[in-house]
């Protein structure tokens, strides 16, 4: 099957891989069906199933480009950190339009991963040779758009600024505006894996970072396994975002920053190092609200040793609805914070604790909407698809 495209190749370690930018690209005549991606995506391009992408470096879609990928793909991200962590940037103005299916998952991953297009075919989405607590060997997918954000430099507002993850000497890394319904394109049946990588001290990529993200783009059925950073993060914007799945985040599972406007509904979240969620307030004058709901949360992990730092953390200012959530796995030392911050809500909080000691997993006195007990929350039936359920983490879920 041929396909047109500018191409152009490389030669790395004599074993003939290529590389593409442009459009559409050709068939690879040394037939290793790997492609090594150098360059940013500057025209309409297609990454085929029956290749594997590897990413070169920081890869930017970017303002007026977009990149589609086949349901099925496998894109690897190269060992790199500092200013060489590897990533995909869907820059403000770009789209990824990224269809998974529940049968064909598109993978992002790191070139460790022994994972192929083959294994997907067959339905083995898990990896053939890493855990899945092994992160930080790349960085992951950032999507930047302009939809408004809650942000300030010197007490005065800003409508822009860069992303988290990427040096300001790229103007690529500036989200943020005016455009609520902004449209950065669609995500579905996707998982993220082994990423995070570290760009400076304390400083590391989210799994999946998105960044004024306007309500135009659909992001629906995301997996995030084992990354050394957040699961994903929300800086600003309205995009909602459904049916998702965060398993050994590095550090918090959900994090949301800079007044997100939107819902997330329907999520698993798998045992986290840091806060299950660290929900924050806007940091300009602007304030928007978000809603989490239907979510069932692990909060430790006897196996691994894992244990959250906490349950749920807000800031006095944050702004969130949180309803129809489920703790379990909850020890001692776990706890909700701030209970008292004024524009924070909780209804229908479950933790999975014995009802005498729930006032203990409470910083405060116990809301009216959190009790002790329950069941899980999520329709976990979503999730066949995911490296977490074949794995068998799902199953008393």
């Amino acid at each position: 099957m041929k396909r047109n495209l500018a191409y152009f190749f490389v030669l790395t370690l004599g074993l003939g891989f290529t590389a593409c930018s442009g459009d559409d690209p050709i068939d690879n005549p040394n037939d290793t069906n790997n492609v090594v991606v150098t360059e940013n995506i500057t025209s309409n391009t297609t990454w085929y199933s029956d290749s594997i992408y590897q990413l070169g470096g920081r890869i930017t879609v970017v303002n007026g480009a977009t990149l589609t990928i086949e349901a099925g793909t496998v894109i690897k991200g190269e060992a790199g950190t500092g200013s060489n962590a590897t990533a995909l940037l869907i820059a403000r103005g770009g789209k990824l339009m990224a269809e998974g299916t529940a049968a064909k998952p598109i993978i992002f991953t790191s070139v460790a991963d022994e994972i192929t297009p083959e294994d997907i075919e067959a339905g083995n989405y898990n990896s053939p040779n890493l855990d899945a607590d092994v992160n930080g060997l790349w960085g992951g997918l950032i999507v930047l758009g302009k939809a408004k954000i809650s942000a300030s430099s010197e007490s005065a507002d800003v409508s822009e600024v860069q992303i988290e993850g990427i040096p300001t000497s790229d103007a690529n890394g500036l989200y943020g505006g005016t455009e609520d319904a902004d449209n950065s394109g669609v995500l579905k049946y996707i998982s993220i894996r082994h990423g995070g990588t570290n760009i400076g001290s304390g400083n590391e990529i989210n799994g999946l970072t998105l960044g004024g993200v306007g309500s135009g783009t659909v992001i629906e059925n995301i997996e995030v396994v084992a990354n050394q950073d957040d699961g994903i993060e929300w800086f600003g914007g309205t995009v909602n975002v459904k049916n998702v799945i965060v398993w050994n985040a590095g550090d918090d599972a959900i994090d949301t920053d800079q007044s997100w406007g939107g819902t997330l509904d329907n999520f698993i979240v798998l045992t986290p190092i840091g806060h299950c969620f660290e929900l924050d307030g806007p940091e300009g004058t602007y304030a928007n609200g978000h809603t989490i709901k239907n979510g069932t949360i692990v909060a430790s992990d006897d196996a691994l040793g894992t244990v959250s730092v906490d349950l749920i953390n807000v800031d006095d200012n944050s702004r969130v609805a949180l309803q129809n959530l489920y703790f379990t796995a909850v020890v001692e030392g776990q706890k909700i914070n701030r209970v008292t911050a004024a524009n924070v809500t909780f209804e229908g909080i479950e933790i999975n604790v014995a009802a005498d000691s729930l006032v203990n997993h409470v910083n405060g006195d116990v809301p009216a909407g959190v009790t002790a007990g329950g069941s899980p929350k999520a329709n976990k039936t979503v999730f066949s698809w995911t490296w977490a359920n074949k794995a068998g983490y799902l199953t008393d879920l």
